[in-house]
């Protein structure tokens, strides 16, 4: 499952209705490609858990894989960055520098 650039509270809703047959269509890992995402908050997080628990459902294990540096953060603050299986962008470029790590002046 490939995601869109947008995947926050105003599309995760379309994304998580074809969740059932996506992950119902294969079998083994179930992929979701996270590396076009641009636009993202806590609720693509409720997104890749609620993938999580289809995949489970459908007897498959489950990977998130391009998760940008900033959404891997944003995981890791509510403590599911092991259950996303969460997999970085491989770039020079993706190291966590971000507004999340930033100390206040």
């Amino acid at each position: 499952m490939k995601l869109p650039p947008d995947a926050t509270l105003q599309t995760v809703a379309e994304l998580a209705a074809t969740l059932p047959a996506a992950t119902a269509d294969g079998s083994g890992v179930f992929t979701v490609d996270a590396s076009a995402l641009t636009d993202y908050d806590t609720a693509t997080i409720a997104l890749l858990m609620q993938a999580r628990r289809a995949a489970q459902a459908a007897g498959r294990s489950f990977s998130v894989h391009g998760a940008p540096a900033q959404l891997q953060q944003l995981a890791a603050l509510y403590g599911v960055e092991e259950l996303l299986a969460l997999a970085a962008i491989s770039s020079p470029s993706s190291s966590p520098s971000s507004s999340l790590n930033r100390s206040p002046n």
